[in-house]
């Protein structure tokens, strides 16, 4: 029998549960402990590298640093130019590869430990517990109508939460801009377009994700959740929920007719998404453990043996035995195998990077003149790249011709990190020589290492017969 048509009409398709705000009891364990020993690391990490001083030949300068305007990268000895891509792009491919080989390992390891979203949620919900309480004094401010205490309370969180958000901001812009240079810009008003841009931008992201978007990004926003399932076998370990231990559930556990799972719904309450594990393995899921925390503590007060909630295999889930070790799956070596080749391409590389550059142009404003000796004579500019933080020394050769030569200097010294203009004209006899345009090559070798050197192609032109 159909329904209605007036109850067709009012039935509303939901693309996803409405669940309010999400607060999640604090919880202790080993796995809570490794989160916040992440935060700790990644956050000292990115907060004070940018502060770290680096002295070269050409003075002290910040250690890492995206200098833009320059077109270079400097990590602490090495830097990188625009010509340097190809390890970025390797780099961009190890972080992948990486990524997907935890996943295979461990499921979404990453984001439950060291994902960003995570990381500053943590942060910000660890500044609201401070001054709102536990979860359930949260809970019940959030439901009590508007006060003066109520608004005073909010207020100084959200004012902390800016903070924390605007030093992230200027830590982040503080990598493309020196950051001893930033901080008196943004006091002076004086930051320039693109600065005010991701000051303002970052700094609001970071307020709006980790503060008020929360589990909705790893819910609805993260599309690493969505594709994850690709990178998993049954052999992946994930945070898992025994069933055949746990159930049938009971709120009082006794032996021969109860599982192990008293349903306290501990678990649910701890859980940073707001999913129940024991439904099953979830997209929503972060694998942060802290489910397997709460749930263990529980096992300790009823005298039961823990990890009832634990990182396990969905074969060993299925009562199939132990998952298969790493090296024998075939998508870990896959993984594994990706991760040498572009670590060895990443090192290849860089081990023959070549620091030098010289570009070679001809004068077009004069295409070649004749001298009072008899000799042609082109011009060029060469621009010499010294890629290398130290003053280096470079001679300039020609060849391709008989008898042509470099009228003037032929050696020039290039500051460190430096792209120096060169003006060289070169000169050949006209007699016995072929006419039209001809194939020459200069050659630019460091004084201080012969093997450093480069050869370009060029053109000498002369007289046509």
């Amino acid at each position: 029998m159909n329904p209605p048509v007036s109850k067709v009409r009012e039935a509303k398709l939901e693309f996803y549960r409405k669940k309010g705000k999400i607060h999640a009891k604090a919880v202790q364990g080993r796995f809570n402990s490794l989160r916040w020993a992440m935060v700790w690391l990644s956050q000292v990490v990115f907060y004070g590298a940018c502060w770290l001083p680096w002295t070269t030949e050409a003075g002290t300068r910040q250690a890492i640093l995206f200098d833009i305007v320059d077109e270079k990268f400097y990590l602490f000895d090495l830097v990188l130019w625009p010509q340097d891509a190809l390890l970025l792009a390797v780099v961009l491919i190890l972080a992948a590869t990486a990524l997907f080989f935890t996943t295979a390992i461990a499921g979404r390891l990453f984001c439950g430990f060291a994902c960003p979203q995570t990381v500053y949620t943590s942060i910000f919900v660890w500044i609201e517990a401070r001054i709102e309480g536990d979860h359930l004094a949260r809970l019940r401010l959030d439901q009590s109508p508007m006060s003066a205490r109520k608004l005073l309370i909010k207020s100084v969180k959200h004012g902390i939460w800016a903070l924390v958000a605007a030093w992230t901001a200027i830590s982040f812009v503080g990598y493309f801009t020196p950051i001893r240079a930033l901080l008196p810009a943004i006091v002076g008003l004086r930051t320039g377009p693109w600065e005010t841009f991701w000051l303002l931008f970052y700094a609001s992201f970071t307020y709006l994700q980790a503060g008020l978007a929360r589990e909705a990004v790893c819910q609805h926003m993260c599309p690493y959740s969505r594709f994850q399932g690709v990178m998993i076998d049954p052999d992946t370990a994930n945070v898992a929920y025994d069933v055949k231990r746990g159930e049938p559930r009971g709120a009082l556990r006794q032996a021969g007719d109860k599982g192990d799972c008293i349903d306290c719904g501990i678990c649910v309450q701890v859980c940073p998404t707001g999913i129940d594990i024991r439904d099953g393995l979830q997209y929503q899921c972060i694998d942060c453990g802290l489910c397997a925390d709460a749930c263990d503590e529980v096992m300790d007060r009823i005298g039961a043996q823990r990890g009832l909630i634990r990182f396990m295999s969905e074969r060993e889930l299925a009562g199939q035995g132990r998952a298969a070790p790493a090296w024998s799956r075939p998508r870990t070596l896959v993984y594994v195998g990706l991760l040498l080749v572009f670590a060895a391409l990443g090192v290849w590389t860089l081990n023959e990077r070549v620091l030098l550059r010289v570009e070679v142009h001809r004068d077009r404003g004069a295409l070649m003149q004749e001298t009072s000796a008899g000799r042609i004579e082109n011009s060029y500019t060469l621009k010499l790249i010294n890629m290398e933080e130290t003053t280096r020394q470079f001679r300039i050769g020609v060849s391709g011709l008989p008898g042509l030569r470099i009228e003037g200097a032929g050696e020039f010294t290039v500051g460190p990190g430096q792209v120096q203009s060169v003006t060289l004209t070169l000169s050949s006899p006209f007699e016995g020589m072929p006419s039209g345009v001809q194939p020459i090559v200069f050659e630019t070798v460091a004084l201080h290492d012969a093997s450093l050197a480069v050869r370009e192609k060029g053109t000498f032109i002369l007289p046509f017969r």
